[in-house]
C-alpha cells in the first residue's frame, strides 16, 4: 500500500511538468503567448493599445534551459501574472521559417531575425520600447535583453525593472538592472539568492 501511495504521489507532484503545452513547433506554450503576424510594427502597436509592453522570446525545440524556465519560472503563478498583466509576449523560434517583419521594415525569417539581432541561444528575451524610429531594428531599439535561463528573482526583477522603465533613469538614480536586481535580493530574502 505504501508503494502504492507513493507512487500516486510521484505522479501527482509530475503532472505540472505533464502539463506543459508544447506546440506542433515543438516549443512551450503558455496562455500569454500571442499567436500574431509577427510584423513587430503591429506587435508594438497592440501592446501600446493594451497598456502593455512588447517583448520577443526566442526559443528552440528540445532547449533544456527553455523546458527549465517554463516549469520553473513561467510556472510560477507571481511570475506567469506579472508577464500576463505587464507584457504582449510573441515567441519567436532560433530555427524557424516564418516570416517576421521587423521594426524597420525589412521581412526576414525567424532564423534570419535571430543572426540580425545577434540571438545566439535559447531562451532570450528581449525588451522592446514603446516607440522606436521607423529605421530602427528590434535589437538596436531593445531596452533590455535577457539572454539565458534564470531564477524566479532574476526574472521576475528584470520584467518589473522593464515596465517600470527603471533603464531611463539610470543616469539619475545610478541604479542600472544589476544594482536593483541587488538591491532587490537584499528586500526580498536578507541577502539569500534566487
Amino acid at each position: 500500500m505504501k508503494a502504492w501511495i507513493g507512487t500516486a504521489a510521484a505522479i501527482l507532484m509530475a503532472l505540472p511538468v505533464w502539463a506543459q503545452d508544447i506546440g506542433d513547433d515543438g516549443l512551450h506554450k503558455t496562455p500569454w503567448m500571442r499567436d500574431t503576424f509577427k510584423d513587430l510594427r503591429e506587435d508594438l502597436e497592440e501592446a501600446n493599445a493594451e497598456g502593455k509592453r512588447l517583448v520577443i522570446f526566442f526559443e528552440q525545440r528540445g532547449c533544456i534551459y527553455c523546458t527549465q524556465m517554463h516549469e520553473e519560472v513561467f510556472s510560477d503563478p507571481e511570475v506567469s501574472d506579472y508577464i500576463a498583466g505587464n507584457y504582449f509576449v510573441v515567441q519567436m523560434n532560433l530555427h524557424g521559417s516564418t516570416e517576421v517583419t521587423d521594426l524597420d521594415g525589412e521581412a526576414l525569417t525567424e532564423k534570419q531575425a535571430a543572426r540580425k539581432w545577434r540571438v545566439l541561444f535559447t531562451p532570450s528575451i528581449i525588451f522592446l520600447p514603446e516607440e522606436a524610429p521607423e529605421d530602427t531594428s528590434a535589437a538596436e531599439a531593445a531596452v533590455a535583453v535577457m539572454p539565458g535561463a534564470f531564477g524566479k528573482g532574476t526574472t521576475l526583477d528584470m520584467f518589473t525593472w522593464v515596465a517600470e522603465k527603471r533603464y531611463d533613469t539610470v543616469d539619475e538614480t545610478g541604479e542600472d538592472f544589476q544594482r536593483y536586481h541587488a538591491r532587490r535580493i537584499q528586500e526580498r530574502s536578507d541577502g539569500a539568492t534566487d
